[in-house]
């Protein structure tokens, strides 16, 4: 096989590219960036945050062993890997093999839709890049240094490759965490495998047709969501992987005549700014952008509780006429329709994405926890007859998918209106969520399933990643927590 810009012989015959075909290619510009990553050029302060991200993500995924759907996940996995495995599975004192064991840690940070978000990329981008860089890393024995090199690679490039659709394949019915994670994470495998530019852009070839993510499951809250950045981390080590070995992807992943953007956006390709993907690549850290979540939910809901939150003491209790809740456009079909199923959701996952839920949550409790994910939370009468009353209307002022904003207004039986906005969500750029702040997330989290001596080892071997292995954090995290029933 030659190298890409060389003739390369092909089954069915020569099939020529030039240089000048090739490296104008965004997969090329997107290959050259990876193979020249280096940990030393990422400043201290974006590798800092990455760790506080990480140890986010890593909180979620030991409180989600408490829920049903990890044990259930589990038992499929198990299944299927038989008895062998050499990874460890966070909080369950199991191992599986490599993939398998990061399919099911990518689904224990997603599964509470606690994880972090980027604003424009609309993509959760940690939940599939860290599992899959935590688990090839410890494959490898790599240093925590190469990890966390990884992780950023994948985080810079995941997020831009998102931003690029300017939201597009939320409204196809695509979800950018699944689809658009398997990219980030190829590149990420692609550069622990130490692949040259030839076969990273191969290996993103290769991924293009095993990306997927389909927001189906929005429609009646089945829990496939919870499985997609655990496949696009698999998917992201198979495909580097395959083409460490030789096996040859397209050229065009991206903006080829069925790369990911054409074929997957239809006309809203035309609305695509590929430029964005590349733009100040390697100057300019996305990863400084990453928002964390406040609330356990869709990060669509998030202004709409806290807003609710805010206005339950002056609410407190009074008799309600009806509920306004304004939502950008763009999040309308995600977390309003269809309105009979977010007006009383039938599952967890279902008032995670939901508006009137979040509103009446917030007015009822004054936050939304953890708490509100329990059967007799959104099962509860007097949430649902709350819910029943806020309407979903349109705000085309919105700044979307800038900020996941978003106003509440109340009509008191006496005439009264109380209203609140909440432009810019928190976690966003403009309000953002102090490292400080997620260590105290990290520990709310954790103590749902380990105890505090056990949490602190968990917190200091990722903040000081750059000085351990991934094998060893791998090891910790592994360690079996204790099990509640919770579905």
């Amino acid at each position: 096989m030659g190298h890409r810009g060389e003739p390369r012989w092909r089954q069915g015959g020569l099939i020529l590219m030039t240089t000048s075909d090739t490296t104008t290619r965004l997969s090329a510009q997107l290959a050259h960036h990876a193979v020249h990553a280096d940990i030393d050029h990422i400043p201290a302060e974006v590798r800092l945050r990455a760790t506080h991200l990480m140890l986010d993500a890593l909180g979620i995924a030991l409180a989600s062993t408490q829920w049903d759907f990890a044990r259930q996940t589990l038992a499929g996995l198990r299944e299927l890997a038989g008895p062998g495995g050499d990874q460890p599975v966070i909080g369950h004192g199991q191992k599986l093999p490599m993939r398998d064991a990061v399919i099911m840690n990518a689904l224990l940070i997603h599964g509470l839709d606690y994880d972090d978000t980027h604003p424009s990329g609309v993509i959760h981008a940690t939940t599939s890049v860290l599992p899959a860089v935590l688990g090839l890393s410890t494959r490898l024995n790599a240093s925590g240094r190469d990890l966390l090199n990884a992780y950023v690679l994948g985080m810079e490039t995941a997020t831009r490759l998102g931003a690029a659709a300017k939201g597009g394949f939320h409204q196809i019915g695509f979800h950018p965490t699944g689809l658009i994670g398997a990219f980030g994470c190829t590149l990420a495998a692609a550069r622990l495998l130490r692949l040259d530019t030839a076969r990273t852009i191969d290996a993103q070839g290769i991924a293009l047709s095993v990306a997927s993510g389909s927001l189906e499951c929005l429609e009646d809250g089945a829990w496939t969501k919870r499985l997609h950045p655990g496949w696009a981390a698999a998917a992201g080590i198979t495909a580097a992987t395959l083409a460490k070995h030789g096996f040859v992807g397209p050229g065009a992943a991206y903006e080829g005549r069925f790369g990911l953007y054409p074929s997957h956006l239809g006309a809203l390709y035309e609305k695509c700014d590929l430029g964005m993907v590349t733009a100040g690549l390697g100057e300019v850290w996305e990863t400084l952008n990453v928002a964390i979540k406040p609330v356990p939910a869709c990060h669509f809901t998030h202004a709409f509780a806290d807003a609710a939150g805010l206005l339950s003491k002056s609410w407190n209790g009074a008799p309600i006429r009806r509920i306004v809740a304004k939502v950008p456009p763009g999040a309308m079909k995600a977390v309003c329709e269809p309105r009979d199923k977010k007006l009383r959701p039938s599952n967890a996952y279902e008032a995670q994405f939901s508006v009137p839920y979040s509103v009446a949550s917030g007015l009822r409790f004054g936050r939304f926890t953890l708490d509100a994910l329990d059967p007799a939370a959104w099962q509860d009468p007097q949430t649902l007859q709350l819910a029943a009353l806020v309407e979903c209307v349109p705000d085309p002022q919105a700044d979307f998918p800038r900020y996941f904003g978003g106003e509440v207004h109340i009509e008191l039986a006496d005439g009264r209106v109380l209203s609140h906005a909440e432009p810019i969500n928190r976690g966003a750029p403009g309000r953002p969520i102090t490292n400080e702040d997620i260590v105290v997330k990290f520990y709310e989290n954790a103590s749902r399933a380990v105890d505090r001596k056990h949490a602190d080892h968990v917190l200091n071997a990722v903040l000081d990643i750059e000085h351990g292995s991934a094998a060893a954090l791998s090891e910790l995290l592994g360690v079996q927590a204790r099990m509640e029933n919770r579905q």
